[in-house]
């Protein structure tokens, strides 16, 4: 017997918490992973195009972290919102890319070969939505306290880890771990339309 489709959200209600949506899923609802795309998809197409600067790329990436979570999904809600699970996971995917093109370039290389990582020109459409997208994201980032937001630039787009940033900034690692929490959930608030 198939799984029982979630019912359809009323005119004022949601579709679900990211938590009964998630359990849904895990109860092999897969009109669950629908909705939680919706919801968080834009969110990880920007963060991945923001790191691997490909269209292509970043599209690939976005659907490889969603069926990723759709066949094993290790999200607890206890430790954080879905929103931040899904940064992280595409942060860290995202740099593995980055250093997967570093290592192949480095070895075709060696071997005298020319690697080519030019990314495909954007579309107009492309374009304009990247520039928008992105517009908003520096508007929400320069309305952080200027701690958030440096940490949060040095871990999201130098890549630096916790423990190297707060090395870097003399800080106590906890601290730095509470202000990229903070910002986090500042951003999110901030971006609530642009993600949700």
């Amino acid at each position: 017997m198939p799984p029982k489709p979630l019912d359809k959200p009323s005119a004022n209600r949601q579709p679900g918490s990211d938590t009964e949506l998630v359990r849904a899923l895990v109860a092999g609802r897969l009109d669950a992973l629908g909705l939680l795309y919706d919801r968080y998809g834009a969110l990880v197409y920007g963060l991945a195009l923001s790191v691997l600067t490909s269209p292509q790329e970043a599209e690939d990436l976005s659907q490889e972290i969603f069926l990723a979570f759709c066949r094993n999904c290790k999200y607890n809600p206890e430790r954080g919102s879905l929103g931040s699970y899904l940064i992280t996971l595409t942060r860290s995917r995202a740099i593995d890319r980055l250093r997967s093109r570093d290592r192949a370039s480095k070895l075709l290389r060696r071997w005298g070969q020319v690697a080519v990582n030019e990314p495909l020109p954007l579309t107009p459409i492309e374009h304009a939505t990247l520039s928008e997208n992105a517009q908003q994201v520096r508007e929400a980032l320069a309305r952080l306290p200027s701690n958030q937001r440096q940490v949060i630039e040095l871990s999201y787009f130098k890549g630096l880890s916790q423990a190297e940033i707060a090395s870097q900034l003399n800080t106590p690692l906890g601290t730095v771990k509470s202000w990229v929490r903070r910002g986090l959930l500042d951003l999110r608030q901030s971006l609530q339309d642009f993600v949700g």
